[in-house]
């Protein structure tokens, strides 16, 4: 699998919501994370943030991404997702009760491999103005 094969089956696994245990294969033990958002404040591994994704998708269960652009730099060894992630919250689980309100949220993945597995991710996203669409904020 080359290394943008590798950042794609995570970035799919990840985005569908199917948690550490179809992540993990794609990623070194103890890959971190990081986020400038208060929402991923505290969220410090590939892992928690995995299985924070899975479990958005209980009070957004329609939750999906649209991708709009995906590239490998060979040469620092780094993948670039950007996509929109869809969906309305009308599962309970969330920060209030159903608001049956809907969010397009832009946000990129930026994922750092060593060797054939990735490392490191940063995701850039503006989590308040999403929040805000779905009514938590």
């Amino acid at each position: 699998m080359t290394n943008l094969e590798t950042a794609k089956a995570f970035f799919e696994a990840c985005e569908t919501g199917k948690g550490w245990d179809a992540c993990a294969s794609f990623c070194h033990d103890g890959a971190t994370f990081s986020c400038q958002a208060d929402a991923l404040a505290d969220t410090t591994t590939l892992a928690a943030y995995a299985d924070w994704m899975k479990g958005l998708l209980t009070p957004v269960p329609d939750g999906r991404y649209k991708l709009t652009a995906f590239a490998m730099d060979e040469e620092r060894r780094t993948a670039v997702a950007a996509a929109e992630f869809h969906g309305t919250q009308t599962g309970a689980g969330g920060s209030v009760a159903p608001t049956g309100k809907s969010v397009v949220s832009d946000y990129a993945y930026v994922m750092q491999l060593d060797g054939d597995k990735i490392r490191h991710m940063t995701k850039i996203w503006n989590d308040v103005h999403a929040l805000r669409q779905l009514g938590w904020a």
